[in-house]
């Protein structure tokens, strides 16, 4: 048997599978009535799996915010507390076909989006997008964050939920328009959530409360980034464990460590230390306040988006510390190391080739040329929140401990 065929036949198979879904928007539901195994006693966090002694402050903050969220703690200390208790189980979103950006926390009774591929008939979840500033998501906690949260599961869920029931909305298409229009998928999504945004106002203008929701989406120039997550996912997750073959289908981070899987080991997580960011801070912050990267949010460039689609979004360049040389110096990179290209997602300055699609370990191995990573940035204390964006990379060494186990299973 010539190895080299397997694996050429299995990589073709993953990235046809990756390049052929759909993912669309069906539903927004509490977590515990869609999430499969979801319980009122669990907590999904981002990036591969760490106890809760172990997670960064802003990380536990998030944490803890949730468990007073659930009515669980009264105050910050009960729910340190109880997270120490043992008695919550902390769990990885991705374990759950879930994912969430930054510290990714998710409980019994938010309200989540439904993605599904009906390609291939998987279905997805992520958290709703709160905003910038002092948020769950970036371990801020308190009255605000908490009546934000609240207002989000009893206005916006059910108000987007009753309105995509009536349409289902295509985000891949979204994605690949919001690509042609100046977004990367990952720091900008300025186009792609207005996109969205223009595909549910017809309905969502129908609502009692239309005027609240619609204003607060639109303040949110992100929006569209817990969107675009799931819908993401839904591509990948099809293309996990098909023998032989050594294309990534996940890529996280949880402040600590940072995680891939790789389709022909299937459930097996290959880690390395996180990064901290380079980029650029907000005034009065530098690299030095900053918190290792963490986050689901690198599913966007597992999928080719984000870093490996920088070209497309030239304004990103800025704020992420670099230039347009640099973006197009990225998407280059990312050819390198990729299986082929997107026949959906075109890169207007790459002469509208596809996005880099099908990040390879033995690509990145032999040529120890990391995907780069479009990121925002954390303070490293809890309750301070986003204090810059910049880039990342994986650590190579999750990359090269992938392909040595890869060799003793597959006799490499």
């Amino acid at each position: 048997m010539d190895i080299s065929e397997e694996i050429e036949k299995a990589n073709r198979k993953a990235f046809d599978i990756m390049n052929r879904g759909k993912a669309v928007l069906t539903d927004f539901d509490f977590a515990r009535k869609v999430i499969p195994g979801m319980k009122e006693n669990i907590i999904l966090h981002a990036g591969p799996p760490i106890d809760y002694a172990d997670m960064i402050d802003p990380m536990k903050a998030a944490v803890q915010g949730a468990l007073m969220f659930e009515g669980k703690a009264e105050n910050l200390e009960e729910a340190d507390k109880l997270a120490r208790s043992g008695e919550i189980e902390f769990k990885p979103c991705h374990e759950v076909s879930s994912v969430g950006p930054m510290a990714g926390i998710t409980t019994a009774s938010m309200f989540v989006a439904v993605v599904e591929n009906p390609e291939f008939g998987n279905r997805t979840f992520c958290n709703l997008h709160e905003g910038r500033g002092k948020i769950l998501r970036f371990g801020a906690t308190g009255k605000e964050v908490l009546d934000r949260l609240n207002w989000m599961n009893e206005n916006l869920g059910p108000a987007l939920k009753e309105v995509v029931k009536k349409k289902p909305v295509d985000l891949k298409s979204i994605a690949a328009e919001g690509v042609q229009m100046g977004d990367e998928l990952h720091q900008r999504y300025r186009a792609s959530s207005l996109l969205f945004l223009s595909s549910i106002s017809e309905n969502l203008l129908e609502l009692p409360n239309a005027k609240e929701i619609f204003k607060f989406i639109a303040d949110r120039e992100q929006f569209f980034l817990n969107l675009a997550m799931p819908a993401m996912k839904a591509l990948a997750d099809p293309a996990d464990g098909i023998k032989y073959s050594t294309i990534v289908t996940r890529m996280t981070r949880n402040g600590v460590s940072f995680g891939i899987q790789v389709s022909g080991m299937k459930g097996k997580w290959f880690t390395g230390k996180a990064e901290v960011p380079i980029g650029l801070y907000f005034t009065g912050f530098s690299q030095k306040d900053a918190a290792g990267d963490f986050g689901d949010s690198a599913i966007m460039e597992t999928l080719g988006l984000g870093g490996l689609s920088s070209a497309a979004a030239p304004a990103v360049t800025r704020f992420v510390g670099g230039s347009p040389k640099d973006a197009i110096h990225a998407t280059e990179q990312g050819y390198k190391i990729t299986y082929g290209q997107s026949k959906d997602i075109l890169l207007p300055a790459m002469d509208f080739q596809g996005a880099p699609l099908g990040i390879d370990i033995l690509k990145v191995n032999e040529t120890n040329i990391l995907p780069s990573i479009n990121t925002g940035i954390a303070h490293k204390k809890a309750g301070i929140g986003q204090i810059g964006g910049g880039i990342s990379h994986p650590p190579l060494k999750a990359f090269n401990d992938a392909l040595r186990e890869y060799a003793e299973v597959y006799g490499l």
